[in-house]
């Protein structure tokens, strides 16, 4: 279904061919993210992202670099995570040469004019404003903050607004030479693509990539004996809360099992939180139970908001969930039920030429091999309710329980109580 093609610079390149669309994505992944940041300078990958949006050589404006897509109807975004950094468009595959042009520019021609970067610092700030005042999103970055502290797993991808003020175009420029190279880099092109062609293109477009050698992100140190909280004061009608456990990172094979723990417990509407907390208690709207795999770490988190005077339900609830699923055996239908549902989900998301760009491609990134839909799902198929059970009585203990929450309340201890009953 794809094809890999490596170059001599390290450059690599994966085409994804599909039949019947008039989409085409390309998408360019860079293995550098928060994780690989200095304290002073948190916040720089995401910075750096956002200066590609500004002048070329070729595009010499803001508005030259939106208008060349926009006139063709393209979809266009970038985005930065801990461990890597993306740029992409999705375009009518007659607009392809358009796109690969387009993405390569930005990528590999980027000038970040000083005026620019410092009314940019203004943008990342009301960002992180606009973070901080939605509790969903403030509760999600107290969680890992939680979990890793003051290391780059713990800072907020965005930085701080501190952070982001000290940062100067020669800090950018001296973290884009060193990260922006051909060893970090994998270009992803998917739809209904001639894949010689593509590559022609590729190899030419990208025959001035940097090279070098990348600097290595530090490792991350985990360590907790205890239930952990952190809690952030606010004059909200709703508590929002994060709670969950340390798990496994990209390359453990248990974290297909953390997957489907996570499905049952709180991934469908016929989930045992969302029955339990929603339809059973109406303690709430919103309630998800999600996994984080990467490379280096990984995390259990059930997510949930809730009237402020029924906080210490919600979190009995959860918590209550979390030690069934470590003491009870689960029954084949109910595992059956997560399994497909996995796998259906996985199955329509897969349906576009972005997120086949993004399933393929992040996984040459990140773990230098790809395994296909039919893998995974091989992978899925193999958890037993033994498996489920034994993963259960390793990540819910109550020494790897973690639970940060925002709302108008500064008590700690009482929850502390209903952790230990993990």
């Amino acid at each position: 279904m794809h094809q890999k093609t490596k170059f001599k610079s390290g450059l690599k390149l994966i085409t994804v061919p599909i039949k019947g669309t008039r989409a085409a994505t390309v998408l360019v992944l860079v293995k550098t993210g928060s994780k690989n940041e200095k304290k002073e300078l948190s916040g720089i990958s995401h910075f750096l992202e956002h200066m590609f949006f500004k002048k070329t050589k070729k595009r010499p404006s803001p508005l030259k670099i939106a208008e060349d897509l926009d006139r063709i109807g393209g979809i266009y975004n970038a985005f930065t995570s801990n461990d890597y950094t993306g740029y992409y468009a999705k375009v009518d595959v007659s607009k392809l040469p358009t796109a690969i042009d387009w993405v390569s520019d930005i990528y590999l021609n980027s000038l970040l004019p000083k005026e620019e970067v410092e009314k940019e610092k203004g943008v990342i700030k009301e960002e992180i404003n606009m973070r901080y005042d939605n509790p969903m999103a403030h509760c999600q970055i107290l969680f890992e903050d939680l979990l890793y502290g003051d290391q780059p797993a713990g800072w907020d991808i965005a930085g701080t607004k501190e952070s982001v003020s000290r940062i100067t175009r020669k800090d950018l420029l001296s973290y884009m030479k060193l990260q922006y190279i051909a060893e970090n880099t994998v270009v992803v092109v998917a739809g209904n693509i001639n894949e010689e062609t593509v590559k022609r293109q590729i190899s030419k477009i990208f025959s001035s990539i940097r090279t070098g050698k990348p600097k290595k992100k530090p490792e991350v140190k985990e360590a907790q004996d205890r239930p952990g909280i952190l809690s952030s004061y606010k004059k909200t009608d709703q508590t929002h809360l994060c709670l969950g456990v340390r798990g496994y990172n990209l390359f453990d094979s248990k974290h297909y099992t953390q997957k489907i723990i996570a499905t049952l417990l709180g991934g469908m509407m016929s989930s045992r939180l969302f029955i339990k907390i929603r339809d059973e208690m109406g303690l709430a709207y919103y309630v998800s139970t999600e996994v984080e795999s990467n490379p280096d770490t990984g995390f259990l988190v059930t997510r949930v908001g809730v009237d402020n005077k029924r906080v210490e339900d919600a979190v009995v609830a959860i918590v209550e969930e979390y030690s069934r699923m470590k003491k009870e055996l689960l029954s084949e239908e109910e595992l059956n039920k997560a399994k497909e549902y996995l796998k259906g989900k996985r199955s329509l998301l897969l349906e576009s030429s972005d997120a086949l760009a993004h399933f393929f491609g992040v996984q040459e990134l990140l773990k230098g091999e790809i395994y296909s839909l039919k893998d995974t799902f091989k992978y899925i198929d193999q958890v037993t309710a033994e498996d489920v059970k034994s993963v259960s009585e390793e990540i819910f203990r109550k020494e790897n329980i973690n639970l940060s929450f925002i709302g108008p309340s500064k008590e700690k201890k009482k929850f502390e109580k209903l952790l230990l009953a993990c």
